[in-house]
């Protein structure tokens, strides 16, 4: 297994200079941003609104770290949350086969925390619903509100092995509030892990709608974040493999 680690991780090395193929990955997120091709999937019967690249991305970041506790920020129809706990559930399952034991759900301690400014009834009745939710958490309130922030840090006070997805408002000046509040919880070896960093990369019309765009957005604030927080570095072999993502220069990993 160690030899096919290292043929992979060379092999992720060089594809830099594929600039053939590198291009046509970009390319690929750009025409397929305006007609929504990330909206068609789902997680456990539930939209993920994410790239199947990143899906993948994801659970192997997971798989790796192991984490207690996932604080994701930006809930919309909660397939995220179902997919992350789907994948915390696997870690358990994984625990108790090698202890020799039953897995019982109820007594696990890893947990999925969401935070929305907006959880719509519909989504959180959905979620709730959910055979996952039994590992989720939800706080509704703005992700940058220093009561929510309080109350973030008072659950993760619990854990000890913590991961953090950022994925709300993507202007620059609230990602930055957010890597300031969340990034910290981070723990050491873990991901902070900030969506949609692809934003400085498309045309400046591409969002017409919306308050973000080059120059404002999730890129720009990890860039500023970082000038100042040495103990991140961006974790670039991870969008290397992956290519198709919507986080190149967002996968922050503490070191």
């Amino acid at each position: 297994m160690t030899d096919f680690a290292d043929e992979v991780k060379n092999r992720i090395a060089g594809y830099r200079g594929e600039t053939e193929m590198v291009k046509a990955a970009s390319d690929f997120l750009q025409a397929s941003t305006q007609p929504k091709y990330c909206y068609n999937f789902a997680w456990q019967g539930r939209p993920i609104i994410q790239y199947p690249q990143d899906i993948v991305g994801m659970q192997e970041l997971i798989w790796e770290v192991k984490p207690d506790l996932i604080i994701e920020t930006g809930i919309a129809h909660g397939g995220s949350l179902i997919f992350m706990a789907s994948i915390l559930a696997m870690l358990d399952m994984n625990d108790a086969i090698e202890a020799g034991q039953t897995l019982d759900p109820s007594k696990s301690n890893r947990k999925v925390l969401g935070v929305d400014i907006d959880i719509r009834e519909h989504n959180r009745a959905a979620i709730e619903a959910h055979p996952m939710y039994t590992r989720i958490q939800m706080i509704q309130g703005s992700s940058i509100d220093d009561a929510i922030v309080a109350q973030v840090k008072k659950v993760a006070g619990q854990y000890d092995r913590i991961m953090v997805c950022l994925d709300s408002n993507h202007t620059h000046d609230h990602v930055r509030a957010e890597l300031e509040a969340y990034a910290p919880l981070t723990s050491k070896g873990s991901y902070c892990v900030v969506f949609d960093t692809l934003i400085e990369d498309m045309p400046a019309d591409e969002y017409p709608d919306r308050s973000w765009g080059p120059g404002d957005n999730p890129k720009t604030a990890v860039w500023d974040y970082l000038k100042t927080h040495p103990e991140f570095e961006i974790d670039k072999s991870v969008a290397d493999k992956l290519l198709i993502t919507v986080a190149h220069d967002g996968f922050l990993k503490r070191i």
